[in-house]
């Protein structure tokens, strides 16, 4: 076989071990990986990228629940994280809160079911 010959059967092989191992799921998102959720006060908060927000007073501390991306694992005995919780100026804590562990590294979430943001987070993606 030429040196060409070796370096296309080659990469062919390399192609088809990504393939193989490169895994989604019906929704677009990995499926080995975990969605970034925080509960705060009996809601679920899931991140929105590209919001600029303005972060507000302390409320106190929520927890980011353990990941199971591998389907079977006892979530039970993992035990998840804990952020704190800071308020998003303009925005009820219902609404949307910022976590993290310093007001600077503070990330944007959003309780929101299905893929329709709440109005008052569309604000800030508008600039509004």
């Amino acid at each position: 076989m030429s040196w060409v010959g070796r370096v296309m059967a080659l990469a062919a092989v390399m192609v088809s071990a990504v393939a193989c191992t490169a895994g989604s799921s019906s929704d677009g998102e990995d499926a080995g990986s975990c969605a970034y959720r925080i509960l705060y006060q009996d809601r679920t908060y899931r991140d929105v990228a590209n919001v600029e927000f303005t972060v507000g007073e302390k409320l106190g501390a929520a927890a980011e629940p353990p990941c199971d991306d591998t389907g079977g694992q006892d979530t039970s005995e993992t035990a998840g994280t804990t952020e704190t919780v800071y308020e998003v100026d303009g925005i009820s804590p219902k609404v949307a809160i910022a976590v993290g562990d310093t007001p600077g590294e503070a990330k944007f979430v959003a309780a929101y079911s299905g893929t329709t943001l709440p109005p008052e987070v569309k604000k800030l993606l508008d600039g509004s």
